[in-house]
């Protein structure tokens, strides 16, 4: 039998909405393997942007990613007590997050990335349309934002990525990497404050 896609739900008004995450993970649960694909499709985009922080190459960032839902699908049922009984939004992306950002961090120690040779792929959009220069010089600055940020101290890079290539509220953040939400912002802050003047030394030597 195909799977089915979770039924989108009749919410006041008689308006139409897409299932939430606990619903997916409880059809997930019931037997439909098509709902954790729709789980995958919901975050595969955040994961993909905070494993590509500690991947040399989108390639290899692509593979940690599917590691990642891998992972979460092979230990969901035994995390299934963490996903129940809760109202709202599950703690998936958070949990499916704390997997990929541990792949991520085990593959850059073991495999040595720490490096600056291969910056190709800097997953950012660009505009077609934009001036040659412009997009020159915004290359320029990625690039050393890319190589400060594998500067900065592993949890201060982890709540960076978090922050800013997955865009998680720095509540979610401190879900992700278990701790605290102050803690989260204080090193944010750090973080930021160390790119602005790791950018601006990479900078001065590189011009």
């Amino acid at each position: 039998m195909a799977s089915r896609a979770p039924e989108l739900r009749v919410i006041a008004g008689g308006a139409e909405r897409e299932p939430t995450e606990v619903e997916l993970l409880r059809a997930f649960f019931d037997g439909d393997a098509g709902a954790f694909g729709a789980l995958v499709r919901r975050n595969q985009e955040a994961v993909y942007r905070v494993v590509r922080r500690f991947a040399p190459s989108r390639e290899d960032a692509r593979d940690l990613a599917q590691r990642a839902f891998l992972s979460a699908f092979e230990h969901a049922q035994r995390a299934r007590a963490r996903f129940e009984g809760g109202e709202g939004e599950a703690p998936f992306r958070a949990w499916v997050l704390r997997i990929a950002v541990n792949l991520a961090k085990n593959h850059a120690r073991d495999a040595g990335r720490w490096q600056w040779t291969d910056l190709e792929g800097l997953d950012t959009v660009r505009s077609e349309r934009a001036p040659a220069q412009e997009l020159l010089e915004r290359r320029e600055a990625e690039v050393l934002t890319r190589r400060a940020v594998l500067l900065l101290p592993p949890r201060q890079r982890e709540v960076f990525a978090l922050r800013v290539d997955a865009g998680l509220p720095f509540a979610e953040v401190a879900a992700v990497l278990d701790i605290t939400e102050g803690n989260a912002k204080a090193h944010f802050h750090y973080a930021v404050k160390r790119l602005k003047e790791e950018v601006a030394r990479l900078g001065d030597v590189t011009s």
